[in-house]
């Protein structure tokens, strides 16, 4: 089945687009920045600890639980806060941009715990570990995190992948099945989905009759809904002799969109699927499955 979308023209196959993932990071200057002037500069006492085995999370395996109560060490407590890894925070903690309760600490290994005020170039910073997670959405879920008049929603299916509370990133249908991001991550979700971005999403689409060359045209050169004009950024016949079987490509995350350009044109949607959302995919991944962004993945949206 041939699911390359053209861009700009109907019926012809293109490419789909390929992307670049991971994202260089920059580490400090030797030495660091100077401690902030007048503010005091001590040294907490190291603890011992015994030596650990290194620890994998693969996809789609359980991540470690975070911690709510004791101590953790500085490094972990800055790397779960998502601004940057481990081995980075310590360099921060040696060049003096980290304060705890207030002190500035540059010895390395010390611990805190949850509820010290810990601030890294004086922002303060939360120790919550943030989660990305991928569902492929089965039908007749609903996409909430709570609705007392709903049978089943998507949060049934990933109650038990972590202890943290995480939330979907935009909206699925009911019935619309497909590619449906997860995340604790409040930045990360606003920017996803706020229009501005243009975030790219692939559907394919079911009709239940043929799709006219005359109304794809329509679609990819724009028409108007009682919400205003939208049109397709791509559109064509997934499988050139079943022209019931349509890939989309649009980035609008107007309600029930996709749904209502078929509909103001005569057809009724009989399966929406969704392919691709910002760059992932649902491949290898079952419908009701669900999996860990690999730390690419995690990066490469970061740069949307």
């Amino acid at each position: 089945m041939n699911r390359n979308f053209s861009k700009g023209q109907t019926g012809k196959t293109g490419r789909k687009p390929s992307v670049k993932t991971g994202a260089k990071q920059e580490s400090p200057q030797k030495g660091g920045r100077r401690p902030a002037e007048g503010k005091k500069v001590i040294q907490l006492k190291k603890k011992a600890e015994p030596s650990l085995k290194k620890e994998v999370n693969l996809p789609g395996k359980r991540p470690k639980k975070t911690a709510t109560t004791g101590e953790m060490r500085l490094n972990r407590f800055i790397a779960n806060a998502g601004v940057c890894s481990r081995r980075e925070a310590d360099k921060y903690i040696s060049a003096g941009l980290v304060t705890v309760n207030g002190n500035i600490v540059t010895e390395l290994g010390v611990k805190v715990k949850m509820n010290d005020d810990v601030r890294f170039d004086g922002r303060k910073l939360n120790a919550e570990r943030k989660i990305y997670l991928l569902l492929n959405k089965p039908k007749d879920f609903v996409t909430t995190t709570d609705d007392p008049h709903a049978d089943r929603t998507v949060m049934d299916l990933v109650k038990d992948a972590c202890d943290e509370r995480i939330y979907p990133v935009g909206r699925l249908d009911k019935s619309t099945t497909g590619v449906l991001l997860f995340t604790n991550d409040g930045e990360l979700s606003d920017r996803l989905t706020h229009p501005s971005h243009n975030i790219k999403k692939i559907y394919q689409v079911s009709l239940d009759k043929p799709l006219t060359k005359n109304d794809m045209l329509q679609v990819a050169e724009g028409i108007e809904l009682e919400d205003g004009r939208i049109a397709a950024d791509a559109i064509s016949y997934i499988d050139g002799n079943v022209k019931t079987e349509i890939g989309i490509e649009i980035h609008s995350g107007r309600n029930r969109i996709v749904r209502r350009i078929f509909e103001h044109l005569g057809y009724k949607v009989k399966r929406l699927d969704r392919v691709y959302f910002a760059g992932l995919t649902k491949k290898n991944l079952s419908r009701g499955k669900w999996r860990f962004l690999a730390h690419k993945e995690i990066q490469f949206l970061k740069m949307k």
